[in-house]
């Protein structure tokens, strides 16, 4: 399997998936014990976002994420902040879904990230995480925190 692509930020793999379709529907695949990505499982969990919602900001402090978007669209923004970096300070905006960008998106730990829903239907995004979850190694901050230079109202419904 493809070890995927390196994005503009440091450590953050963009890794195209299968989708092995016929006329009664698709398998969607998206992570395997053999793929390079793979660091351990921890869980496996499902979230959707209703169009307009905002879910930002988050990051873990030593959970790595899996993401990938099998139904709706979303828009996913990951910000690196950290401080040792060679990209600190990038920003990327990727538009994740069906039918044309299925892939996983893996973010180490460290870098900010959230999410919108784009278009008129909810949508879903799985995380196959390494660990399972633990309030204690997350934060948070609000989705219009200035320390992260990008503003979710200008993109809702729009281009940002």
């Amino acid at each position: 399997m493809d070890a995927g692509m390196n994005s503009r930020i440091h450590g953050l793999i963009i890794t195209p998936l299968r989708e092995i379709g016929d006329g009664r529907g698709s398998v969607l695949h998206m992570l395997r014990s053999d793929d390079p990505a793979f660091i351990g499982f921890g869980e496996c969990y499902c979230s959707e976002t209703f169009p307009g919602a905002v879910k930002a900001w988050k990051r873990h402090t030593r959970q790595t994420q899996n993401l990938a978007v099998p139904a709706g669209r979303l828009r996913l923004v990951v910000y690196d902040n950290r401080p040792d970096s060679p990209t600190h300070g990038a920003l990327e905006v990727f538009e994740l879904g069906r039918p044309d960008n299925y892939v996983r998106i893996t973010i180490p730990p460290m870098l900010w990230y959230g999410f919108s829903a784009l278009g008129s239907a909810p949508a879903l995004i799985v995380n196959c995480a390494n660990l399972p979850h633990d309030p204690q190694e997350s934060e948070r901050l609000a989705e219009d925190d200035a320390a992260i230079p990008y503003r979710w109202q200008s993109q809702v419904g729009g281009e940002q």
